[in-house]
């Protein structure tokens, strides 16, 4: 799944956002980056998925 949200982040920034934080203000913020382009776009999904995927291994105890 971690892998799908990725591929999503790069593919479609918006769904992959969506898939990871549901809707909110990231989600709001990474519609208006990808509005702006592709590119802002994919990078905010990207490092907030990987950000998301930090705080969750972390909460879990396996960093």
């Amino acid at each position: 799944m971690k892998l799908i949200r990725f591929a999503l982040g790069i593919l479609l920034p918006p769904v992959g956002i969506f898939m990871t934080y549901g809707v909110s203000t990231t989600l709001l913020i990474n519609i208006l980056l990808t509005l702006l382009g592709w590119v802002p776009g994919s990078i905010h999904a990207v490092w907030a998925i990987a950000k998301h995927e930090e705080k969750v291994s972390q909460q879990q105890g396996t960093v």
